[in-house]
C-alpha cells in the first residue's frame, strides 16, 4: 500500500523543470514577423552613363563657344594691329614726303620778289650783266626746286580750277568762253601733289 502511494505522491508532485516548462508554454509570446526593410530604389547604370555624357557634351559645346569667341577676339586684335601699322607706315611716308614742304612754302615769298625785279628791269629795257647772272641764277634756283617737287601752276588761257587758282577779279572778254583764266596776278605753286599756294587769278564771265 505504502508504494502504491508513494508512487501517486511522485505522480502528483511536479517537479521545477516541468513548472518552467509549463510557463514558457504559457507564457512566451509569438515571434512577431521580422520586417524587411524596403529596398533602396537604385539609379539604373544606364541612366547614369546617360547623363555623364549630356554632362559632358555640354561642356564640350561651352568650351567650343569659349574658343570660337577667342578666336574672333583675336582675329579683330591682329586686323586692328594691322591696320595701325598700315596707318603708321603711311604717316611715316607722308610725313618724308612733304619733309620739306614748309620750306618750299618759306622760299616762296623770296622767289616772288626775286622775280619781280628781273621783270621791271626787263621792262624798263635795261638788261646788263648783272641782271642776265641773276636771270641765270633765278633758272638754277627754279630747276633745284623742281627737282624736288615744287611746280609753278599753269593758269592763263587754263579753266578755272577751284582747287589751283584764287579768282579775285572777273571781267568780259570778247571771244573768251567764260570761266577762263585771263590774267595771273601772283604764281601758284604745287609741292608734290598739295597746293602751297593758288594762283591769283582773273577770270572771264
Amino acid at each position: 500500500m505504502e508504494e502504491n502511494n508513494t508512487e501517486k505522491n511522485a505522480k502528483k508532485t511536479p517537479s521545477p523543470n516541468d513548472k518552467n516548462t509549463t510557463d514558457d508554454a504559457v507564457t512566451s509570446p509569438e515571434p512577431s514577423p521580422k520586417k524587411t526593410d524596403s529596398p533602396e530604389k537604385k539609379t539604373p547604370k544606364k541612366q547614369t552613363k546617360k547623363d555623364e555624357v549630356a554632362r559632358m557634351q555640354e561642356e564640350n559645346a561651352q568650351l567650343k563657344e569659349e574658343v570660337e569667341r577667342l578666336q574672333d577676339r583675336l582675329l579683330r586684335n591682329e586686323a586692328e594691329l594691322q591696320n595701325f601699322k598700315r596707318r603708321m607706315q603711311e604717316e611715316r611716308i607722308r610725313d618724308r614726303k612733304y619733309a620739306t614742304a614748309e620750306l618750299m612754302k618759306k622760299l616762296i615769298t623770296p622767289l616772288d620778289n626775286f622775280e619781280l625785279g628781273l621783270d621791271r628791269e626787263r621792262e624798263d629795257g635795261i638788261i646788263n650783266a648783272h641782271a642776265k647772272g641773276f636771270e641765270m641764277i633765278r633758272r638754277d634756283l627754279l630747276d633745284a626746286l623742281a627737282s624736288e617737287g615744287l611746280e609753278a601752276i599753269e593758269a592763263v588761257d587754263k579753266p578755272f580750277d577751284p582747287t589751283k587758282h584764287q579768282a579775285v577779279a572777273k571781267e568780259k572778254v570778247d571771244g573768251k568762253d567764260s570761266n577762263i583764266v585771263i590774267e595771273m596776278y601772283q604764281k601758284g605753286y604745287i609741292y608734290k601733289d598739295r597746293v602751297l599756294r593758288p594762283a591769283m587769278v582773273k577770270v572771264s564771265e
